[in-house]
């Protein structure tokens, strides 16, 4: 095969998983804000439990009754220690950012998702595993007051949805910082479909307890009032399978690529998604928003940028070692 021509293709499939990648994530935050919204259903936590159940079921007919992904055999005492607080974390997270659709604006909300990096970085620093530097630190300013300058300029700027949503993220990044303490040192090996299997139970199980004090009472009022839920089930089958699917494009993206490339078509799906939602929602966005916003994703992309040149010092470094012990090994047999 040509090395172009091989090269070429490489780049294409590459580009095919993004553009999948951001296809179904964006659907799957449109589809959720309009459910939430537009279509009179504002019930986050119930919306997550639907979620959980339809992968749950699917990953279980999958991974057991078809076989077409083999199951790690887990015992009781690793998924209670290493598995449940992860679901918790998620379950946490899942609930809280689709609860902040209900107050705040798509746009709004993936600018301040720009704040993961300066969560992830301060938590690890206090945990452990991220390592202090006063160039680190002084990104994460600048992405902080990027964030602070576009929110100051959102025009309808809601406090309780706001704090809702930093809590999501915070949520977001222990789960994440979690999984690479327990289990990267658990060293299991699980790809989507085997979390989704081990997760998506537990998840839900989590959910239930705000969605019995929050939400039961009213869906039971306005079942006992209308007699109906006046929602479609195909809607809300949709909806499930679009979640499904995007966590299927997750395992995808990262397994064929790697996480840099994820983060990084992660900001061309926060610009696409704040214009097309400011669009289809009528959410007008403020010019002073559109400046901390450039600020903001500035300091994620240098902070992408500096994690890739660490990644690439580790690896030259590793070389450079495992060269010299070859060299040495070599006199010694000489």
């Amino acid at each position: 095969m040509d090395p172009k021509f091989s090269v070429l293709q490489k780049a294409l499939d590459v580009y095919s998983y993004v553009g999948l990648w951001i296809t179904l994530s964006a659907s799957v935050i449109l589809f959720n804000k309009y459910i939430l919204t537009v279509y009179k259903f504002p019930f986050p936590v119930a919306l997550t439990m639907i979620h959980m159940a339809f992968c749950s079921v699917l990953a279980f007919i999958i991974v057991r009754l078809l076989q077409w992904v083999p199951s790690s055999n887990m015992s009781r005492q690793t998924y209670l220690k290493r598995i449940v607080p992860v679901a918790g974390l998620f379950a946490l997270s899942l609930w809280t950012s689709n609860t902040a659709y209900v107050y705040l604006s798509v746009a709004f909300i993936q600018m301040l998702k720009a704040l993961m990096p300066v969560t992830v970085y301060t938590v690890g620093c206090a945990v452990g595993t991220e390592s202090y530097s006063h160039a680190r630190f002084a990104n994460m300013l600048v992405v902080t007051l990027g964030v602070a300058i576009s929110s100051y300029g959102e025009l309808n700027f809601h406090f309780f949805g706001f704090c809702v949503q930093l809590v999501a993220i915070l949520a977001e990044t222990c789960r994440i910082i979690l999984v690479q303490i327990i289990l990267g040192k658990a060293n299991l090996k699980l790809n989507s479909m085997t979390t989704l299997y081990y997760v998506s139970p537990a998840c839900l199980v989590f959910l239930l307890i705000p969605f019995a004090f929050l939400e039961l009472p009213e869906i039971a009022y306005r079942v006992e009032l209308t007699h109906t839920t006046r929602h479609s089930t195909v809607i809300m089958f949709a909806n499930a399978a679009c979640a499904f699917a995007l966590n299927a494009a997750v395992y995808l993206l990262i397994g064929k690529t790697s996480a840099l490339t994820m983060n990084i078509a992660g900001v061309a799906k926060d610009f696409f998604l704040i214009l097309f939602s400011s669009f289809i929602f009528d959410a007008p966005i403020s010019s002073l928003q559109i400046v901390g916003f450039f600020i903001a994703v500035s300091g994620v992309f240098y902070y992408n940028y500096s994690k890739y040149e660490e990644a690439v010092n580790l690896a030259d470094k590793a070389n450079a070692t495992s060269n010299d012990t070859s060299r040495n090994l070599a006199k010694e047999r000489a």
